[in-house]
């Protein structure tokens, strides 16, 4: 069976292009390896995070939508992207945290590693977690963070699910995930390919939990690794015979895609490791620019009067004290829980691809 290889990528919407920025690759220390546009909202920033090259595993992705509304964490989405730090890191992120003002948690000990929970300036929820293959993986060595610090690329991402079975049969009899554990009645990890870092995948089941509703602060998809084309083929009609409609392949330039919504909703996609990032301009000089696909191209002058104007991230600068301001824990709920609000999951965009 042709199996995905782990995670490719996560894609994710915010708020402010500026505060993105600052935050990720000024405070987190990610590398922008590509400042390119929506292919189909050209008038959205597309911002691509990730290690020095934009490795497969490492790459976090954003469509900053300054008018969209707050989003909200809930079942039928991706709703935790967990990082790989060293275990000799810890201390090193948690006074990093504490020196800029970013709400987390203290380091809890989680199957067996130290795990630090905290938010975007957009509430989307992050973990660091230590882990000691991480050192196995590349980092982006010319940024804000010390080399022997910088993130390792994804751990895990964590999928909140209304059910579980038809989830978990796509995962394992499609994608090729094998069910690692169980570690409590409504969590379940699976892991792909050598079972490392970025290869992991949580699924947690919460069927009284509210429905996600898509906005700002939201995992848009995530997508999981083919080795290349023909790989990418053959999961989607492993993806068809399992009754998931999908897309056409769709070239975005750095990698092939077939985008569908899995059994329980979150929207999955598949992507190409090739061509890469390189494709358009040289490692040295990755992100420094707006790359536009050909089709666009002839479009540069308008799309960059549409843009809003952003700069080179500050170092940790306007990081924020009150990502956690609106966020509401009741008494026994998961520390994952968001407050209460009306459902208003009719209003998420049915998206299959890239436009909202």
């Amino acid at each position: 069976m042709t199996a995905v290889l782990g995670i490719h990528h996560i894609t994710a919407i915010c708020g402010d292009p500026q505060a993105n920025l600052d935050f990720y690759a000024g405070l987190l220390g990610l590398r922008l390896v590509k400042r390119t546009v929506n292919y189909d909202d050209p008038g959205t920033y597309h911002f691509y995070f990730g290690d020095g090259v934009g490795t497969p595993g490492s790459i976090l992705t954003f469509f900053p939508w300054p008018g969209l509304p707050r989003g909200r964490q809930g079942t039928a989405q991706a709703t935790v992207i967990s990082f790989a730090i060293a275990p000799r890191s810890l201390g090193y992120w948690v006074e990093r945290l504490v020196r800029h003002s970013v709400p987390h948690t203290a380091p809890t000990k989680r199957d067996g590693a130290q795990v630090i929970e905290l938010r975007d300036p957009d509430g989307l929820i992050l973990e660091l977690v230590a882990d000691e293959p991480a050192d196995e993986r590349p980092v982006w060595a010319a940024g804000v963070v010390p080399e022997e610090h910088a993130m390792h690329g994804f751990h895990s991402v964590t999928l909140w699910e209304d059910g579980y079975d038809d989830t978990a049969d796509l995962l394992t009899q499609q994608l090729g995930f094998r069910l690692e554990r169980q570690s409590s009645d409504e969590l379940f990890h699976f892991a792909a390919g050598d079972g490392g870092p970025g290869t992991r995948v949580t699924v947690r089941v919460a069927p009284a939990f509210w429905r996600g509703a898509t906005g700002v602060g939201t995992v848009h998809h995530v997508a999981f690794r083919a080795a290349d084309d023909a790989a990418q083929l053959a999961l989607r009609d492993a993806i068809h015979r399992h009754g998931c409609n999908s897309t056409p392949v769709i070239d975005r330039t750095y990698f092939h895609s077939v985008y569908f919504h899995e059994p329980g909703g979150v929207l999955f996609e598949i992507a190409t490791d090739a061509p890469g990032f390189t494709v358009d301009e040289p490692v040295e000089r990755l992100g420094t620019r707006l790359m536009l696909p050909p089709r666009l191209e002839r479009y540069r002058e308008q799309i960059e009067r549409q843009l809003p104007p952003i700069h080179e991230p500050g170092r940790g600068a306007r990081m924020m004290a009150t990502a956690f301001d609106d966020v509401r824990v009741e008494p026994g709920a998961s520390p994952h829980a968001a407050a209460r609000a009306p459902d208003r999951s009719s209003e998420a965009p049915e998206s299959t691809g890239e436009a909202r």
